[in-house]
């Protein structure tokens, strides 16, 4: 579990390091929003 945590971390700090803006963050966290929303719209 901890394993988990901390990729699920460092995923996080390096998605928000390639984004130049705060916007970009929005959009990025908005992408994953949606392709959640697929995926559990296709797991149904």
């Amino acid at each position: 579990m901890r394993k988990i945590l901390v990729l699920a971390v460092a995923a996080a700090t390096l998605a928000t390091a390639a984004c130049n803006t705060v916007q970009g963050v929005g959009r990025d966290a908005q992408a994953a929003g949606a392709a959640v929303e697929d995926a559990a719209r296709d797991a149904k």
